[in-house]
């Protein structure tokens, strides 16, 4: 394989445990780090490919967990935080000197309003929650990835474990079909 999944999963994956307590993430500054408190393990993990999530350098995807917002506490150097694109659905705070992405937040109305996207990898703490799936595998080809090679990452991903979607897992994808529903009136709140 002459590409990198991600670099924690390239050689398989490591089961989290289910009463992991939480950690806390750490931009790539040599010093005064930015430092983001986790309260509790994630809620989900998962691998993804789109063009927005921060990657390590040469992976082909990410990995993102999510957490509820109130489990989030940015603990020191929040000043260097910078919001990469305040357009998007998802507010991606990255360190304005090393550019890691430290937590996103969803603060339109939205399905996943409530919950920050994060890249426990960025921890030195082990046990988070493993990835559980692969998303937005096709948005690996938008970023200049061969085609051709395309079905050989999706055979690694399931061969890892990881189910491969090209939009997210069947729960969440009901999950926001249920709150648009209920959004509309279709369905009772």
């Amino acid at each position: 394989m002459s590409y990198s999944l991600h670099p924690s999963i390239d050689n398989g994956l490591q089961a989290g445990d289910p009463n992991f307590a939480g950690g806390k993430l750490y931009c790539h500054c040599a010093s005064d780090k930015v430092e983001v408190e986790i309260k509790g393990n994630v809620l989900h993990n998962h691998a993804c490919g789109c063009s927005k999530c921060w990657k390590p350098s040469g992976a082909l995807f990410s990995i993102v967990a999510v957490v509820p917002t109130d489990n989030l506490k940015v603990t020191a150097n929040g000043n260097k935080l910078k919001i990469v694109d305040e357009s998007a659905a998802i507010q991606r705070h990255a360190c304005s000197q090393c550019g890691v992405h430290l937590f996103g937040r969803i603060v339109t109305d939205h399905a996943f309003k409530g919950l920050d996207f994060v890249h426990v990898e960025l921890s030195d703490s082990k046990g988070w929650q493993e990835p559980q799936f692969a998303a937005f595998v096709s948005s690996i080809i938008e970023q200049g990835f061969s085609p051709d090679k395309a079905p050989e990452v999706r055979e690694k991903l399931n061969k890892l474990g990881l189910s491969t979607y090209d939009a997210l897992s069947p729960p969440l994808m009901d999950a926001l079909a249920t709150y648009n529903a209920k959004k509309s009136g279709k369905l009772s709140a």
